[in-house]
């Protein structure tokens, strides 16, 4: 998150116009770790995140947090939140803390503007009817109080019904607003999937599995798999994978962090499209990340199977892990590495 979003929070917090309520529950919805955090009322917060690395870091601070699947939620005077960039999934977001806010209650915002905070603000205006703002650091703090005569019900119900799981790509899978490639089979996964042999054969798992697709693929046309599980970060993708591999028995879905949650020397392949972006900007260490974990998980005569953008710098990190490997296809913009054999650190 932008060290920027969350000081211009903390601004609108400390005397920039919205003022922390002496009485009732205070929501932070997408929250993060920041300098916002000590203003609020740690027994009368109660904190939100679906993405594993925050959720784990406000739940080491000793905040309550909600179950990470919770969408619906209860009244709070205060309701803060970290809006994510998708539209329809930052919409859910306003509309759920317009619904669940009491009379009078207050819903607070902040974005960079280079993310279209203008934008955000008047999306929020548009069910809460009047809106205030603050813009510091480049960023943009924005608020409404809960009116019910300017309150747009009927259009929050919307959008909510809009950010819902839902079939895509002809029923391909299942997928929802914000999950990466959400309305469409991502073409770098599409090519892995066609890149793995049908032979391949063992215990696998998939590293930020999204909505299932790409395991949906492998046990369809790989009848030796055993047993795949899936580990993705995003619990607003788990529902999705669950309904994308609905009828498959050899599976495990898990909600987990593959940098730290994985368990060592178990599998005889993993596979992965590995994320590389942080905002807007390339970050080719999550990836690297991915790649060192999937050394350590595999056995010794594993192998990695895995998707990346044909200018990402992965090749150093995977010499450095494995014994092995080549680019087995070079297409469309995307390079399919197979790695062998990974090294034991000592």
């Amino acid at each position: 998150m932008d060290t920027d979003v969350l000081e211009t929070l903390k601004l609108a917090l400390d005397g920039g116009g919205v003022t922390v309520p002496e009485t009732g529950d205070v929501l932070f919805l997408r929250a993060e770790p920041g300098p916002a955090i000590p203003l609020l009322p740690k027994d009368r917060l109660t904190c939100q995140q679906t993405f594993k690395p925050p959720y784990e870091a406000l739940a080491a601070m000793g905040l309550t947090l909600l179950p990470a699947g919770t969408e619906t939620f209860t009244p709070a005077e205060l309701t803060l939140i970290l809006p994510p960039r998708q539209k329809d999934e930052a919409r859910g977001l306003y509309a759920r803390a317009m619904l669940s806010a009491p009379e009078g209650g207050v819903v607070l915002a902040c974005l960079p503007n280079t993310l279209g905070a203008k934008t955000a603000e008047k999306t929020l205006g548009e069910i809460a009817g009047e809106t205030e703002s603050l813009s510091k650091h480049k960023c943009r703090a924005f608020w409404a109080r809960k009116d019910s005569a300017t309150f747009n019900k009927a259009l929050a119900e919307a959008w909510v019904a809009a950010d819902q799981p839902q079939p895509v790509a002809d029923g391909a899978m299942w997928s929802r607003p914000g999950l990466f490639s959400w309305d469409r089979v991502d073409a770098g996964s599409e090519l892995l999937a066609e890149c793995i042999p049908e032979d391949i054969k063992g215990m696998g798992a998939d590293f930020g599995a999204g909505q299932g697709h790409l395991s949906k693929e492998v046990l369809s046309h790989c009848p030796k798999v055993t047993h795949l599980d899936l580990y993705e970060a995003e619990h607003r993708a788990i529902a999705c994978a669950e309904k994308t591999l609905e009828g498959f028995e050899n599976i495990t879905i898990s909600w987990a962090d593959v940098t730290r949650d994985v368990s060592e020397t178990r599998y005889d392949f993993v596979m992965m499209n590995p994320p590389f972006h942080v905002g807007r900007a390339d970050a080719a260490n999550l990836g690297q990340a991915f790649i060192q974990a999937a050394a350590r998980a595999l056995k010794p005569g594993g192998s990695l199977y895995m998707v990346a953008n044909r200018h990402l710098p992965y090749e150093a990190t995977i010499k450095a892990c494995f014994k092995q490997f080549e680019i087995i296809e070079d297409a469309g913009g995307y390079k399919i590495i197979r790695a062998d054999r990974p090294k034991r650190q000592k």
